[in-house]
């Protein structure tokens, strides 16, 4: 068992006073049977009232109404969990899914259809393409040896690149540019798996790294894939891994622009932008 501190801080400043509108939090972590959350504080300003509300996909989500207008606002979030996943493969796909292609049961193939769903509609011919070019559209293999080449193959062939900017590239501009965040290689590995006819969700949370390693100090984000007998199984193409005790999970949704950890508006004076300041510290702890 690990335990984990999770600091979150993301901090506004504008000009001029403004009004704040209602703000969406997602910066609770997921609990379950391998992570509990030992500790939890939330410190905000200007003041407001909080509701907490559980979401279509049971994810934890903060609603935030502010009480007075502001020129600064400052959201600090601080988390400790216990995490116990131990090894990330420790149980067996079923028989039936042990090689691709596979149909999955019918009594999943309901709750599972909408994760089957391209989000992109217009870039499946790209993925397509991309995956005839890999061997893997129509290629009969072990299904987690599938998951894991197409999780190595984002991440050797593409060339990792922060950005600032909401909401994320589509595959084919991924596909295009070579490059992208960790959010986008999460997209395309999502989307190249409802193409294969895969059931996947995307994932906003945290990692904890060494500081040589991409995601340290920083939200991150990867795909789970559901495999029957496993359940929903993560794969982070960011840094080519099986998701384990290392990957902190937020939030999961169908479609990848969803899930930000803060969101929200706010009414000022002229054409007003803010400057945004974002510290991550994620440790673990004795």
């Amino acid at each position: 068992m690990h335990r984990i501190r999770i600091q979150h801080v993301t901090e506004y400043f504008f000009a001029n006073f403004v009004t704040l509108n209602q703000h969406q939090l997602l910066l609770r972590p997921r609990e379950g049977h391998d992570v509990r959350i030992e500790s939890s504080r939330l410190d905000i300003s200007p003041a407001y009232n909080i509701k907490w509300y559980r979401d279509v996909f049971d994810n934890s989500v903060a609603l935030v109404t502010f009480l007075q207008p502001a020129n600064k606002l400052r959201i600090a979030s601080e988390v400790v969990i216990q995490h116990y996943e131990e090894s990330p493969m420790n149980s067996s796909v079923e028989d039936y899914a042990l090689h691709y292609p596979f149909v999955y049961h019918e009594s999943d193939r309901i709750d599972l259809a909408a994760f089957q769903q391209p989000v992109f509609y217009n870039d499946q011919p790209a993925v397509i393409n991309w995956l005839h070019n890999m061997g893997l559209h129509t290629r009969n293999m072990a299904t987690l040896s599938l998951q894991n080449k197409l999780n190595q193959t984002i991440h050797s062939q593409f060339r990792y690149q922060m950005r600032e900017e909401a909401g994320v590239q589509s595959p084919t501009q991924t596909l295009q540019m070579g490059s992208g965040s960790c959010r986008d290689y999460a997209t395309l590995f999502i989307e190249a798996c409802r193409s294969l006819g895969l059931a996947s969700r995307f994932v906003s949370g945290y990692l904890h790294a060494p500081a040589t390693e991409v995601g340290n100090a920083s939200t991150h984000a990867w795909a789970e894939v559901y495999l029957p007998g496993k359940g929903w199984q993560g794969f982070d193409p960011t840094i080519g891994e099986i998701t384990g005790n290392r990957h902190i999970a937020v939030a999961v949704a169908r479609n990848p622009e969803a899930i930000p950890p803060v969101s929200g508006s706010f009414t000022g004076p002229g054409f007003t932008i803010p400057n945004m300041a974002v510290n991550v510290q994620v440790n673990l702890l004795d």
